[in-house]
């Protein structure tokens, strides 16, 4: 059974990540979503909010689970027993910043190699840190997010 990992911050959840979730879900037995908890940031939503919205937006995927993880992504791969890290790229940048983090992942679990999906080209504009700052704002997310986020946004205010 081959076990993937996509670990992301996911604050919000953007259609972004929905269609590599979808795409991944496709490609391996069980795709594990995790939720980094990250203290140096002040995120919209807290982490148990973020897994909650993952595992709503996910329910009809029967192979994918969301859990929250704090520390190496390393060590969240081993506890899964993953065998691919997935990462989405948007630009040359994102290769530019993703592929040494991947060659330090390999070094340190050389059992998980990290698989770059392309992002499908509508969506190569969003980005979590993008959406916060439109939201901020005041401006209109409804495009880059699943109703789900807008929702809960508007319900927080």
């Amino acid at each position: 059974m081959k076990t993937a990992v996509f670990p992301g911050s996911f604050d919000p959840v953007t259609i972004g990540h929905m269609d590599l979730i979808l795409r991944s879900a496709g490609m391996f037995d069980r795709l594990v979503i995790g939720v980094l908890v990250n203290s140096g940031k002040t995120p919209l939503f807290s982490t148990e909010e973020r897994v909650e919205m993952l595992n709503s937006l996910t329910e009809g995927l029967s192979n994918v689970s969301v859990k929250s993880f704090e520390g190496l992504l390393v060590d969240f791969v081993a506890e899964e027993q993953a065998g691919v890290i997935v990462r989405g790229l948007r630009s040359p940048q994102d290769f530019e910043y993703e592929l040494p983090l991947a060659q330090a992942n390999y070094r340190l679990n050389c059992s998980a190699d990290t698989v770059f999906l392309a992002t499908s080209p509508e969506y190569s504009y969003i980005s979590s840190s993008g959406v916060k700052e439109i939201y901020r704002f005041g401006g209109d997310i409804s495009d880059m997010v699943p109703e789900l986020v807008v929702s809960r946004l508007q319900s927080s205010c």
